[in-house]
């Protein structure tokens, strides 16, 4: 089954706030493997457009390491899984974690 996943990055590594994000890495996995991965530039960040902008897309799953509560509202809103509290590293791997029931969710890395 094909499913999409969304990681905020900056220099190609899980950006700590998804609101401060140079691009979106979009993941597509299907049957449990990663198919390819490809990097979008966010819309200008107001709130909402981040969750409509990954919803018209058809991720799934937000991997982030933090964010307020009206953005995690904004993403149940559009049927995305928020999974947060993640340290910086490589999109693929955060993913392939994520496959392998091996990504734990931590502590919310965003005060607001």
């Amino acid at each position: 089954m094909k499913k999409l996943f969304a990681v905020p990055t900056i220099h190609e590594k899980l950006c700590a706030h998804f609101g401060h994000c140079e691009k979106f890495a979009i993941v597509e996995t299907n049957d449990q493997n990663i198919i390819k991965i490809d990097y979008h530039a966010p819309p200008i960040h107001e709130p909402g457009s981040y969750p409509k902008f990954l919803s018209d897309k058809g991720v799934s799953t937000i991997i982030s390491g933090g964010m307020g509560m009206k953005a995690q509202d904004l993403f149940a809103q559009n049927n995305i899984e928020v999974f947060m509290g993640i340290d910086s590293e490589d999109p693929k791997v955060l993913v392939e974690k994520y496959l392998d029931n091996q990504l734990k969710s931590g502590k919310n890395l965003c005060d607001h």
